[in-house]
């Protein structure tokens, strides 16, 4: 297991999708720093660049403009300590849970005994150990997420990358795995950082709030979020108050392309 998260800087990157045709630029000189074992949110208007940019961590868009480094190295495919979650969990339908949850392990060739183990204590760790015979249309979008999540875990990353992995559940059900990301990542010590189109969400979970703007997209501002993690923070007036803030900067003006 992992004892500690990756760190993470990436310093006026920026990243181009090309055709035959046109070059459109996604994200423009992007510049934050990450420390190991922290958490991180992202939000920002559609199209501003938010999973372009956790592609490129996650090593499967390579970039030419700027820097980007996980631990002093720059991303690279296949890196076994990240793991990426995307909206609609990736899980294989003709694969049960438990075999979905050891795919990584397997496709990484570790031996059988440690797949045991691991698997066994990451569906327990999950809360999905009676789950482990179903496949995945037998089970609810928050045991799916779950089943998600213990996939990704049980490779020990040291960052997780995740990409709305909530957008398609229940209010309740969205607070509810909210609650349990924070539970794990500082139980782990993992670093994650995390795209989302809630603004609650991300003032949750968030130590600091990533704005992007535009298209392409760049940092507006990073919003500090020191009471994250704090007993009852949702009902906490300072919680209402950092919520305003990013939507006052979340306010589009569509005639100028720009965030007011």
């Amino acid at each position: 297991m992992s004892s500690e998260g990756a760190s993470v800087a990436v310093r006026d990157l920026s990243f181009s999708y090309a055709s035959a045709e046109r070059r459109v630029e996604a994200i423009q000189e992007i510049t934050f720093s990450i420390e190991r074992g922290d958490i991180y949110t992202i939000i920002g208007p559609s199209a501003s660049g938010k999973s372009t940019l956790l592609y490129i961590l996650a090593g499967l868009l390579p970039f030419a403009s700027g820097e980007a480094l996980i631990n002093g190295e720059r991303p690279q495919p296949g890196r076994r300590a990240t793991s990426l979650i995307l909206q609609n969990y990736g899980l294989l339908p003709w694969k049960t849970v438990w075999q979905n949850v050891v795919l990584g392990m397997e496709i990484r060739r570790l031996p059988s005994p440690e797949i045991r183990a691991r698997g066994e204590k990451i569906l327990n760790e999950m809360g999905i150990a009676g789950a482990a015979k179903r496949y995945p249309a037998e089970l609810s979008g928050g045991q799916q997420q779950r089943v998600a999540i213990a996939r990704s875990l049980a490779t020990e990353p040291d960052l997780l990358l995740m990409d709305e992995p909530f957008s398609s559940l229940d209010a309740y059900s969205r607070e509810s795995m909210q609650e349990f990301l924070q539970e794990i990542q500082r139980k782990r010590g993992l670093t994650v950082i995390m795209v989302t189109h809630g603004i609650e969400e991300a003032a949750f979970l968030g130590r600091k709030i990533i704005v992007f703007a535009g298209h392409p997209g760049s940092v507006y501002r990073i919003f500090d979020n020191p009471l994250v993690g704090s007993a009852e923070y949702r009902k906490n007036d300072s919680f209402f108050h950092l919520c305003t803030e990013l939507r006052g900067a979340m306010e589009w003006n569509q005639t100028t392309g720009k965030i007011l």
